[in-house]
């Protein structure tokens, strides 16, 4: 067996090229044990899991990110190899390197593998995709090319339950060699190492044009895969209202009938039952409901991630985004930012212009992130009808779908504005890679559902109730003085920040409640929903203790008020971990203030002009 150092348990780094299925695999080898996490220091993401073999042998196995090269050009990379060669702080150098390639695509991946040869760790090559490339005709000599590279050659099929044994079994050997200390070659010489490796070790059968090739003819279409993109999206949108009214219907009985039995116990005029009732069950309550709507977005995004699509539509939006100032590549960050802008920032590091980055981070905050959606929800269900438009399409899903499309052409404006102040002419060619299409894994997508719920409930249990109970107690103290004929809550200290802020925001047409809420929301978006929940509750208002927030303030604003607030959540920076990631990634304050003036302006001026008009018109 693979042996480490003293008796730790050995660790297994897998790195490979982006779309070579490493990920996959990694999900495949370690179930559930993994655990995701930043480096120390820096915004990229960490993978660890364990793996236990039928032998009871333990792996520790790590999720190395995704590199091109070695010759790092971006954060991903230069952690990637600094890992490798044990120069990171904090982090023991790994045991063994699997080296993940996509067999469909040797010629490209081949190149990298001669790279990682070069630092003379003991190595592994995993062939993934084994199954997808025999049922292209793809022939690969394992134990020649095996004995080309001088160490181990394994197939793998990251989506099938089985397809690992050949690595697992590797990892046992107790006879596993150290990889060669190689040269380093030049690119060009690598070139021609890997047109040898490829005459020498595999053939491939005459075939036609491939499913992908067949596909793309319709997806990569300058008309028809514009429309495929336009329907997914549409679809997408319609389906966050129309699959999750019964589940939200179940979460919100399910609350109700819990917030009843927890309170029972307790006098209605005490301080416990307006803490439990008012303040967490009310708050939390109407912010747990929208977990549905949440994991249905999420599984749309992760299916056109799994299945090779994603990359096909950065193509399509190449030349639009360039004439907006950006480039294709920027695409999948601002999807990504669709469910929440931290991550899609981050995965700005793949763009290599600093400028077409730097634009890209700062529109990224504009796409409309999932902690929107509860707002959006809410606002929606109370002020537009449940109907359908043409027999077919819901009417709210047609109302969220605008809202979505609202930020995208925001993101676009903004960014041409930024291209012009730049007045920059250049154009830069998009280079990507284009995997072959795929099923998604089932597995792959209900562990990626299962993680995103566990982010979502460690919010609401951790920063959401925090801030829910500490909203509750500035909604009670200080209690009203003898002979108060208002609500007690006008007397509190929310009460008191609610009406001062209400000045400021009086042009949008927001109430003192609204303000109030706006500033725990800072925090988080979706905070807002939760604490207009208590606000209304410790004002008396019975139905949002039952959570119906959305009855309650259905009678008390007047329509122009709802369509101002949405106006105001497409562009606000209520977000403070957003900030704080634009800091870290553009290492400036400067440009963090610029997000935030720019963000907090928008919002004021378009919230503002949707009111007045909305007022002059209903």
């Amino acid at each position: 067996m693979l042996m480490a150092a003293e008796t730790q348990t050995p660790r297994v780094a897998l790195i490979g090229n982006p779309n070579s299925g490493k990920t996959a695999l990694f999900n495949l080898l370690t179930g559930s044990t993994q655990k995701v996490a930043n480096y120390a220091g820096v915004t990229v993401e960490r993978k660890e899991g364990v793996l236990t073999s039928r032998n009871g042998h333990q792996f520790a196995i790590i999720d190395l990110p995704g590199a091109y090269s070695l010759d790092a050009t971006s954060p991903d990379e230069a952690v990637t190899r600094d890992v490798c060669l044990g120069r990171y702080p904090g982090e023991r150098q790994p045991d063994l390197l699997v080296c993940v390639v996509d067999a469909t695509n040797l010629r490209l991946h081949l190149r990298f593998v001669l790279e990682v040869l070069s630092m003379g760790q003991p190595m592994v090559l995993a062939l993934n995709m084994m199954d997808t490339a025999r049922q292209l005709g793809v022939s690969i000599d394992l134990d020649k090319l095996s004995k080309a590279l001088g160490i181990p050659v394994v197939e793998t099929v990251a989506v099938d339950r089985q397809g690992a044994e050949q690595l697992i079994s590797c990892l046992e050997n107790p006879e596993l060699p150290t990889a060669p200390q190689q040269p380093a070659l030049s690119l060009a010489e690598r070139h021609q190492k890997v047109r040898q490796l490829l005459a020498d070790t595999v053939t491939q059968s005459a075939q036609g044009p491939t499913i992908t090739d067949r596909i793309d003819s319709v997806v990569l279409h300058p008309v028809l895969g514009f429309v495929l993109l336009a329907t997914a999206m549409f679809f997408m949108f319609q389906a966050v209202f129309s699959w999750a009214e019964p589940l939200m219907d179940g979460i919100t009985d399910g609350v109700t009938q819990l917030a009843v039995l927890t309170t029972a116990p307790f006098p209605k005029d005490s301080a416990l039952y307006s803490l439990l009732n008012d303040g967490i069950f009310s708050g939390l309550g109407n912010v747990l409901v929208f977990l549905p709507q949440i994991l249905i977005l999420f599984l749309f995004i992760l299916v056109l991630e799994e299945s090779g699509y994603l990359p096909r539509a950065a193509y399509l939006l190449d030349r639009m985004m360039f004439k907006a100032g950006m480039t294709g590549r920027a695409f999948i960050p601002l999807l990504s930012s669709f469910a929440c802008a931290v991550p899609g920032i981050m995965a700005t590091r793949s763009i290599q212009n600093p400028r077409d980055r730097l634009t890209t981070i700062l529109v990224a905050p504009l796409m409309t992130c999932s902690a929107r959606l509860p707002v959006y929800t809410l606002l929606i269900a109370a002020f537009i009808p449940r109907q359908t438009v043409a027999g077919l399409f819901n009417l709210q899903g047609l109302v969220l779908f605008s809202l979505y499309f609202a930020g995208i052409i925001s993101a676009l404006l903004v960014a041409y504005v930024m291209k012009w102040l730049r007045r920059e002419k250049g154009e830069q060619a998009l280079l990507l890679e284009l995997p072959a299409y795929r099923l998604p894994n089932l597995r792959d997508l209900a562990w990626g559902l299962w993680h995103r719920a566990k982010i979502f409930l460690r919010r609401v249990g951790g920063i959401i109730f925090s801030l829910t109970v500490l909203l509750w107690f500035l909604s009670s103290f200080p209690g009203p003085p003898a002979g108060a004929t208002g609500p007690a809550i006008d007397y509190s200290f929310a009460g008191k920040i609610g009406h001062a802020l209400a000045y400021i925001f009086a042009p949008l047409g927001f109430n003192w409640q609204i303000s109030v809420a706006l500033v725990p929301g800072m925090a988080a978006r979706e905070v807002a929903v939760s604490a207009l929940a208590t606000v209304y509750a410790m004002s008396g208002s019975e139905d949002a203790v039952a959570h119906q927030l959305g009855q309650v303030i259905a009678g008390q604003w007047p329509l122009s008020t709802a369509l101002s607030l949405l106006a105001w959540y497409i562009f606000a920076p209520q977000c403070i971990s957003t900030l704080a990631v634009i800091r870290r990634e553009t290492n400036s304050w400067k440009m963090m203030l610029v997000a935030a003036g720019y963000l907090f302006a928008l919002a004021y001026l378009a919230a503002m002009a949707v009111y007045q008009i909305a007022e002059a018109l209903l």
